[in-house]
């Protein structure tokens, strides 16, 4: 079995011979001199040797103390390596990075644009897992989420990525079929395509904000879905108005294939958080992650 105190002696020792003195060591390691001889003597009666002959003016190792630190100095430098490895590691951007993504974050923004991030850092290979919950990233393994709300767990690190609108939408083709709407009570009698709240199973309330007014509306519908996905798809085909974020709408509000619908009242916001186990040691990869996160919602 490992013995932690056995190891913190021979680093002691270690530190003792490279010094030439007790006292030097002392210094060295942050102890004083009494706790150096206490930790060599802790040693020497755990392995049963005498390892150093000491006066007050002169020390040197035994016979028995020479062999032993033979054998044991090459581990001690082992330790070292591997604890510089782990360092470099640790700020190289590296290794397999585990992500668990809101879907619609997923689908609209990080994807398109993963070969930027893998072509920035070539040693990184990325496993993006896309679910409506955030669940536990400890448990399940996951170096880095990012979500939309505010933070439902305390244990976990969270740095806000931005403040998003939520914007009402239609496709031509649903204009074109049924109307627009002409002001936002109107919504109450269109075919709303309703999204699920992954906590409580329902169907989200809709709102619109203009400044500090704020209209409630009455949805109807048959329409129930719990993917952005499906919502896009479903908007798209000119099915129903759905009420989305205006992160990664840009280019289909631009190309015309959806309509912004009251962009008066789109004062509405909801936040894009990434969220990470601890704050102690964040691994480069995460910080790279959550960097480049905010770099392409700017």
């Amino acid at each position: 079995m490992f013995d932690g105190r056995l190891l913190n002696g021979v680093s002691v020792l270690a530190a003792v011979v490279e010094s030439g003195s007790f006292a030097r060591a002392a210094e060295l390691m942050g102890l004083s001199a009494s706790g150096v001889s206490r930790a060599i003597s802790r040693l020497e009666g755990r392995i049963g040797l005498r390892l150093l002959d000491r006066t007050t003016r002169t020390m040197r190792l035994t016979d028995d103390g020479a062999r032993f630190y033979e054998q044991v100095a090459p581990l001690l430098s082992g330790i070292e390596e591997a604890a510089q490895t782990a360092v470099g590691a640790r700020q190289a951007v590296r290794g397999r990075l585990r992500v668990n993504v809101d879907p619609y974050f997923s689908r609209l923004v990080l994807g398109p644009r993963l070969g930027a991030f893998l072509d920035r850092y070539p040693d990184i290979q990325i496993e993006v897992i896309t679910r409506n919950e955030i669940g536990d990233l400890v448990a399940d393994g996951m170096d880095v989420a990012v979500r939309f709300g505010e933070p439902a767990q305390r244990s976990l690190i969270s740095r806000l990525l931005m403040q998003t609108r939520v914007i009402t939408i239609a496709a031509p083709a649903y204009i074109e079929r049924y109307g627009r709407p002409s002001r936002p009570q109107d919504l109450s009698e269109h075919t709303c395509i309703q999204f699920q709240d992954p906590l409580t199973a329902r169907p989200f309330e809709w709102e619109l904000r203009r400044g500090e007014k704020v209209v409630s509306i009455e949805t109807r519908s048959r329409i129930l879905v719990n993917d952005a996905g499906t919502t896009l798809a479903t908007c798209l085909a000119g099915i129903g108005i759905a009420q989305v974020f205006s992160l990664g709408m840009a280019d289909y509000l631009n190309n015309g294939q959806l309509v912004n619908l009251f962009p008066d009242w789109s004062d509405e916001t909801f936040p894009l958080y990434a969220f990470y186990p601890s704050r102690q040691h964040v691994p480069a990869k995460v910080r790279a992650f959550i960097d480049f996160c905010v770099e392409i919602i700017e």
